[in-house]
C-alpha cells in the first residue's frame, strides 16, 4: 500500500485529513508536515470557539521558522466536530481534556484518529505507538472498534520523554532483557506549549517537576514494550515487567529533550555487545518507504560530548533518536544518555508516522471516494475561502 500511495499523483490520491486543534504549536507543526505530505492534505483545520469562521491566518498565530501557515493561511477554520470536519484520517493536537471528548465523536462517525493527547494512552483496548518499535499493537484496533461500537478508531503516540526513553530501551530489552531502569530527563521548554514557561521562571534555572510526566514516562514505557497476545476475549497487550522510576525536569533548551538513563538487563553482557545491538538495530517500519520515517532510527555516537540539543535535534526532520556517552553503571550495568526532538518526534511527527505505519500495513482503509477528483475540488474551494465541504 505504501508504494501505491506514493506513486500516485497528488491531485487526485492524496488522502484528506483533519488537523483537531489547528491553531495551536503541535498543530502547526502538524500542518506544516502535512501541507506538502505526498499521502495526505489538510483538508480541514479545526480551532475553538473563536476561532471557527476566521481564516486560519486571522485565527493563528505563527510560530514556527517556516513559512507562515504553510503557505495555507486561506483555510477557514471549522468547529471540531465530525459534521462540519470529518474526514477518513485525524490527526488530533488537543489537550487531553478536549481530546477525551472530542476524539470519541470523530472515531465513532468512522475516522481514524492519530492523537498526540494523553487521553487514551492507557487504555486497554487503544494502540500506543512507536512504529519502528511495535507496530503490530495496531491489532487492538478491530477490538477497540468492536467493544465501543465505532466505525473509526483512536490511535496514540507516547508523551514526548517516554519516545526517548522506550525508543533506547527497545533494542536492550529485545536482545538482554531489562529489569529495571532509573531515568532523569532535562525537558526543552518548547514542550510546555506556548506561551510556556515564564523566562524568569527558567532562565538561569532547573526546574524539578513537570505535573503528571513522571508517572506518564513509567507506565506508558512498559505498555509499549510489552507484548500483544490474543485471547478468547480478544486482543490484550502484556505490559513489560521491569521497574521504572523517572525523574523529569524542565530546563532552559528550546527544543530537545535529554535523558540521563542507568540500566539493569537480565543477562549479562559486555559495553561491545551493548554497543553492537545498538548500531544493527533494525527498525520495524524498514521496507516500508514510509514519508516520515528517519534515515536511521537509532544514532549511536562514539563521542564523549553527544548527543547536544543544539548541533543534533533537527537531524532527519527530528525524527531520529540520539544515543551517546554508553558506559558502565557502578550501581546497575550500563548509562548512557538519549536525546530526541521532542516537538517532532514526540509531537505531531510521531503522530504522521503512525497513520503511515497504519496504513502501509492495511490496518486502516480509506474508502476510494475520497481519494478521487471530489477530494480535489474540496481542497481547491477550501484554498479559496469558499464554503465548500462542510467549511463554513
Amino acid at each position: 500500500m505504501a508504494s501505491s500511495l506514493q506513486d500516485s499523483t497528488p491531485s487526485q490520491k492524496r488522502i484528506p485529513v483533519t488537523i483537531l486543534g489547528a491553531t495551536g504549536v503541535v498543530g502547526q507543526r502538524f500542518l506544516r508536515r502535512i501541507a506538502n505530505h505526498p499521502w495526505f492534505y489538510p483538508a480541514y483545520l479545526t480551532g475553538s470557539e473563536r476561532s471557527v469562521g476566521k481564516r486560519y491566518s486571522d485565527a493563528c498565530q505563527w510560530h514556527l521558522f517556516s513559512e507562515a501557515y504553510a503557505g495555507l493561511g486561506d483555510i477557514i477554520v471549522v468547529p471540531s466536530d465530525p459534521e462540519h470536519a470529518l474526514a477518513p484520517i485525524v490527526f488530533s493536537a488537543l489537550d487531553a481534556k478536549a481530546a477525551r471528548e472530542i476524539e470519541p465523536r470523530f472515531a465513532a462517525a468512522g475516522a481514524y484518529v492519530f492523537s498526540n493527547a494523553s487521553a487514551f494512552r492507557m487504555e486497554d483496548d487503544v494502540p500506543l505507538i512507536i512504529p519502528e518499535i511495535n507496530p503490530e499493537h495496531i491489532g487492538l484496533l478491530q477490538d477497540q472498534k468492536n467493544r465501543r461500537k465505532w466505525k473509526g478508531a483512536i490511535i496514540t503516540n507516547p508523551n514526548c520523554t517516554t519516545v526517548m526513553l522506550a525508543s533506547a530501551l527497545a533494542p536492550l530489552h529485545t536482545v538482554f532483557g531489562i529489569e529495571a531502569v532509573i531515568m532523569t530527563s532535562m525537558q526543552a521548554i518548547s514542550g510546555a506549549g506556548y506561551p510556556g514557561v515564564p523566562a524568569l521562571d527558567i532562565m538561569g534555572n532547573v526546574i524539578p517537576y513537570i505535573s503528571n510526566e513522571e508517572s506518564k514516562v513509567e507506565c506508558e514505557s512498559r505498555k509499549i514494550l510489552g507484548k500483544l497476545f490474543s485471547t478468547p476475549a480478544g486482543k490484550i497487550v502484556v505490559d513489560s515487567t521491569f521497574s521504572v522510576s523517572a525523574t523529569c525536569t524542565r530546563v532552559p533548551i528550546i527544543d530537545g529533550h535529554t535523558l540521563a538513563i542507568s540500566v539493569k538487563l537480565r543477562n549479562t553482557t559486555t559495553l561491545q555487545d551493548i554497543q553492537n545491538v545498538f548500531s544493527v538495530f533494525v527498525p520495524k517500519t524498514q521496507g516500508y518507504a514510509l514519508p516520515s520515517a528517519p534515515r536511521r532510527f537509532i544514532r549511536l555516537s562514539t563521542k564523549i560530548d553527544r548527543p547536544q540539543p543544539l548541533l543534533d535535534v533537527n537531524i532527519d526532520e527530528g525524527m531520529s533518536i540520539f544515543i551517546g556517552r554508553l558506559r558502565e553503571c557502578p550501581i546497575l550495568d550500563l548509562k548512557f544518555v538519549a536525546m530526541g526532538n521532542n516537538v517532532e518526534r514526540g509531537a505531531a511527527g510521531a503522530s504522521v508516522l503512525n497513520a503511515e505505519i497504519a496504513l502501509a500495513l492495511g490496518a486502516i482503509q480509506v474508502p476510494p471516494s475520497y481519494l478521487q477528483e471530489e477530494g480535489r475540488k474540496i481542497r481547491e474551494g477550501l484554498l479559496a475561502g469558499k464554503e465548500t465541504g462542510g467549511a463554513a
